[in-house]
């Protein structure tokens, strides 16, 4: 008997779901109670799970291709989406991994009609590719970017080794977990606020720099290919933190009541930190662009965004935000983003690039990530400059 589940080359779960376009509700506490009726409904909201929501049927089909840390959220917010009348006869089949992994396969043409990747580099593959329209940001709202995160530090129940800021990653025998850039995007988040805070923003880039270097040479002994596995490996009782997503960080404080006390973990939120983004697109060559535009859309409605904040992923929606900032908590002094950092790294550049310096992702990625980028050489050396 079907599942309703496939496994992928990289045997990698495909979870079938569904969507729905975007409506509004002037009464924000109504569409409180509306979200969390949908997310109470919809139990684990995936067929790779034991009595899960079928989210296949349909008489039409979307793809969907992500990163791995969303699919807590997508799992609700899919059959929220099947829910509605432009949604209710779209199929899906969904599939999670390393965003870079993830954008890798889709430039290969494995099937996809939207995606939504940890990192904006990975979009930008499938437009050289020819896959996704070159004005991508402006065919959403917010940048095409519906829900996003900030980097935390994850540690064992208690905080056994005090751990506040950066700096405490740094004293000796505190073991660190976190994700390959070369593989992760999320790796890229946790290591640009620690590089951001020990920089200024790039005004410093060496000190940054150097900052990294160290924390991956003497303290990163698990280095997991993407943010979920990293989380995985953490709650096997590997390290002592866990660099990673704030959403990934309440999903784990949130299992507390259910895990055993040596698996039981909380969170901090460094005073300096980075904004997370993670944008969706739809695939050009969708064979139902209709409904491709109309699920993208509803990740933007008010009803999308109580689901995603209900998940632990911030809203983009000012009101929304505003409405669940309670569950969000943390004293953040300064919350570095990709638009200033990358302004500062991309000062200079316009000598090789036509005349205009690169800003945004463009800059971080080419100054950072890049296959000639500052921190992959540093992972490449094993932390050695």
């Amino acid at each position: 008997m079907s599942t309703g589940v496939e496994i992928t080359s990289s045997e990698e779960p495909v979870v079938n779901a569904a969507s729905i376009p975007r409506r509004r509700t002037p009464i924000l506490v109504c569409l409180l109670a509306l979200a969390m009726v949908a997310v109470a409904g919809c139990g684990g909201g995936s067929t790779d799970e034991p009595g899960g929501v079928d989210i296949s049927s349909g008489s039409r089909h979307l793809d969907l291709v992500a990163y791995a840390t969303p699919k807590l959220g997508f799992d609700h917010i899919i059959p929220a989406f099947r829910a509605t009348p432009e949604g209710h006869d779209i199929g899906f089949s969904a599939s999670y991994g390393a965003s870079g992994d993830q954008s890798r396969k889709v430039a290969r043409h494995v099937p996809a009609d939207v995606v939504n990747f940890s990192v904006e580099p990975d979009i930008t593959r499938l437009v050289k590719a020819g896959l996704v329209d070159k004005d991508w940001k402006t065919q959403a709202p917010y940048n095409s970017t519906p829900f996003g995160s900030v980097v935390a530090l994850v540690v064992r129940k208690g905080n056994p080794k005090n751990i506040h800021d950066w700096n405490d990653l740094l004293r000796p025998g505190v073991q660190v977990v976190t994700p390959n850039p070369g593989s992760s995007g999320s790796a890229k988040w946790n290591l640009l606020a620690p590089y951001a805070a020990m920089s200024n923003g790039g005004q410093n880039s060496q000190a940054g720099l150097d900052y990294v270097a160290e924390l991956v040479r003497d303290h990163v002994r698990v280095v997991p290919k993407s943010g979920r596995e990293a989380t995985t490996a953490f709650e096997q009782g590997q390290g002592d933190v866990l660099i990673s997503y704030e959403n990934e960080a309440i999903m784990l404080d949130r299992a507390n009541a259910t895990a055993a006390p040596s698996a039981q973990v909380e969170y901090v939120i460094p005073p300096q930190t980075f904004k997370i983004e993670n944008p969706v697109a739809v695939v050009n060559t969708s064979d139902d662009l209709p409904a491709a535009r109309a699920f993208v859309n509803y990740l933007f409605t008010d009803e999308a965004q109580y689901i995603w904040a209900q998940q632990g992923f911030r809203p983009v929606v000012p009101a929304v935000a505003a409405a669940t900032a309670n569950l969000f908590p943390g004293d953040i002094e300064k919350l570095w983003t990709i638009k200033e950092l990358g302004k500062v790294l991309g000062q200079g550049t316009a000598a090789d690039n036509d005349g205009v310096d690169l800003t945004g992702w463009k800059a971080v990625d080419s100054a950072l990530f890049g296959t000639k980028g500052a921190i992959t050489k540093i992972y490449d050396a094993g932390g050695v400059q």
